[in-house]
C-alpha cells in the first residue's frame, strides 16, 4: 500500500488502516463567474446608492426629479449643499428646484432642503421660503429651518430653538382608547412605533414619533379614554439636537431665556459635559449681548 498513506489504530499497532489519498477540488469555472458577477453586482449597487458619490452636473438634475427615489433626491441635495459651502456658483442653477422641494408632502424633502438653504445667507428666496417652513406640520421640519435661520441672522424661529430643550408633546390624532405605549426612558427614532390608538369602529391608530430622542413622560396610562388633541406622551430632543439649539440660542437667544438655557449649564437638567459647555456658553454670548 505504498501509494496510500497509513494510521496506527489505537488498539493493535500492527494493524495498518489504509486512508485514501486527498483528492483537489477544483472550483468549477461557471462557479467562479457567478461568486465574482455576485460581487461585482453588490459593488455597483453600493456605489450607485452610496449618498456620498460624486454626482456630474447631469446626474443632479436627473436625480432631483427622481421622486420616485428619495434617496436620489437627497443625493442630489447633499452635491448642491457642498458645492454652495465650496462656493461653486453653479450651485444657483438649482435654487428654484430647492424652493420648489421646500413645498413637497414628502417630509424627507422639506426637512432636507431646510437645512440646505442655510448653506447661502446671502438669498434672499432660501430666507423667504425658511420662514414659511416655520409653520410646517412637522416638528422636524421646522426645527432644520429655525437653526437655518440663524445663519441669516433670523431670530424668527427662536422659539422653536427654545422648544427644542423641552419635552415635545405627543397627542392623540383621534378619539379611542390607548392600547399601548412606550415606556418612559425608551430610546426613538423618528418613525419609532411608540403606542396604538382604538377607535371607536374598532380600527387601531399607529402612533409613531415625529422626533429621534427619548420618552421623556407618559402622560396617559394604557386603556386610558382619549380625545383628539389629548396628550398621549412627551419626548426628550436628542443630545445633537439640544446642542444645535444651545448654538443657535447663542446667536439670537434673549435674556429670558436664561433660565431655561442654564438648566443645562448647571446640572438641574440631566446633560452630558459636551451640552453642559455648550450652554455655559451660550449663557455668556446672550448675557454678553445684554450688556
Amino acid at each position: 500500500m505504498s501509494a496510500e498513506t497509513t494510521e496506527h489504530n489505537g488498539n493493535n499497532p500492527e494493524i495498518k488502516i489504509a486512508t485514501p489519498a486527498a483528492k483537489r477540488v477544483r472550483a468549477s469555472g461557471p462557479i467562479l463567474i457567478l461568486a465574482i458577477l455576485f460581487v461585482v453586482a453588490s459593488f455597483l449597487t453600493w456605489y450607485f446608492t452610496w449618498i456620498g458619490r460624486d454626482l456630474t452636473d447631469a446626474d443632479i438634475a436627473k436625480y432631483l426629479v427622481d421622486e420616485k427615489h428619495p434617496r436620489h433626491v437627497q443625493h442630489a441635495l447633499l452635491q448642491i449643499q457642498q458645492r454652495i459651502e465650496r462656493g461653486d456658483p453653479s450651485a444657483k442653477q438649482w435654487y428654484p428646484q430647492i424652493i420648489t422641494l421646500a413645498g413637497n408632502p414628502e417630509t424627507e424633502f422639506r426637512l432636507t432642503v431646510a437645512w440646505l438653504m442655510g448653506a447661502d445667507n446671502t438669498s434672499q428666496e432660501f430666507h423667504d421660503t425658511l420662514k414659511k417652513l416655520l409653520a410646517d406640520p412637522e416638528p422636524i421640519v421646522r426645527r432644520n429651518a429655525s437653526l437655518a435661520l440663524v445663519r441669516f441672522n433670523d431670530e424668527s424661529g427662536r422659539a422653536e430653538l427654545l422648544s427644542m430643550l423641552q419635552p415635545f408633546t405627543v397627542n392623540a390624532p383621534a378619539n379611542g382608547i390607548l392600547q399601548s405605549s412606550l415606556a418612559s426612558g425608551a430610546q426613538v427614532s423618528r418613525g419609532t412605533l411608540i403606542g396604538r390608538i382604538q377607535t371607536a369602529d374598532n380600527q387601531l391608530l399607529e402612533l409613531r414619533s415625529p422626533l429621534l430622542g427619548k420618552v421623556d413622560r407618559l402622560v396617559a396610562a394604557n386603556g386610558s379614554t382619549l380625545t383628539k388633541g389629548d396628550a398621549v406622551l412627551t419626548i426628550k430632543s436628542d443630545e445633537q439636537s439640544i446642542w444645535e439649539a444651545l448654538r443657535g440660542l447663542s446667536v439670537i437667544g434673549r435674556q429670558e431665556d436664561l433660565p431655561l438655557v442654564e438648566k443645562y449649564a448647571s446640572g438641574a437638567e440631566p446633560a452630558s459635559e459636551r451640552i453642559k459647555q455648550q450652554a455655559a456658553l451660550t449663557t455668556n454670548a446672550i448675557k454678553s449681548r445684554a450688556r
